[in-house]
């Protein structure tokens, strides 16, 4: 007969594995760091582009769509979660003194919080015993709050790695429209931007367990069209004079 562990261990590609929280918000911050870094300062090259073949122009302006970008990423990121965070980690405060001021109460509900799982009165008295015996706090906060005290996010680390996932995506674009010659720096651009999407879009779908299809066209057709976009800007602008 199989234990406890060996059973999650066989399932770990299931929905409920541990950590689950955890992993999508890393995917969260990871690609959609990666998709923005790409889309924004692809976007920003490829206008600049359509106004002007000066390579000093075009660094100029990636790079400083990069570094600002990235800062922004991370303040935004480091603002949301730490609103998370902090809110999770009140309510764990809460539970645990609630658990330290009357722990018969806090059994009970537990108790009934079981029985309303559709348990019955007995069976549901013995899990909430041997789940508080166990761990009162974890056991509280998984039925009650559906969260789990290990899946707090640091906002620090969710900065970093927004940031850190919206530079590796700005530089792809930057160097696809720096490195070729003049010439073919737009064609080269949109065909690096719209794979480079396309793998990203695939990846979300692959960690999160939606349709790769579906990701893939959903991102590759709105760079498309923010690329096409800002290169027409581009043209307009250099075509009326402004630029």
């Amino acid at each position: 007969m199989s234990t406890p562990e060996e059973v999650l261990a066989a399932r770990s590609d299931e929905p409920h594995a541990a950590g689950i929280a955890g992993r999508l918000n890393w995917l969260r911050a990871g690609v959609l760091g990666a998709n923005d870094g790409i889309v924004s300062v692809a976007a920003i090259v490829v206008g600049v582009a359509g106004a002007t073949t000066s390579t000093g122009a075009i660094a100029t302006a990636g790079t400083a769509g990069l570094v600002g970008g990235a800062i922004s990423m991370a303040l935004g990121e480091y603002v949301s979660v730490s609103s998370q965070s902090d809110s999770q980690r009140a309510l764990i405060d809460k539970e645990r003194v609630e658990l330290q001021d009357d722990p018969e109460a806090e059994l009970e509900e537990l108790t009934q919080l079981y029985e309303a799982q559709g348990l019955s009165r007995s069976t549901a008295e013995t899990v909430a015993r041997e789940l508080t015996e166990k761990d009162a706090l974890q056991a509280h906060l998984a039925m009650e709050l559906n969260i789990d005290e290990d899946d707090v996010v640091s906002p620090w680390h969710a900065a970093a790695a927004s940031a850190l996932a919206f530079t590796v995506g700005a530089i792809l674009p930057l160097l696809a429209m720096l490195l070729p010659p003049p010439g073919v720096r737009v064609p080269v651009t949109f065909a690096a931007v719209l794979i480079a999407l396309g793998l990203t879009g695939a990846l979300s779908a692959r960690i999160g367990g939606g349709s790769k299809t579906h990701a893939t066209v959903r991102v590759v057709i709105g760079g498309a069209l923010a690329l096409a976009a800002t290169f027409l800007v581009g043209m307009l602008l250099h075509t009326g004079g402004v630029a």
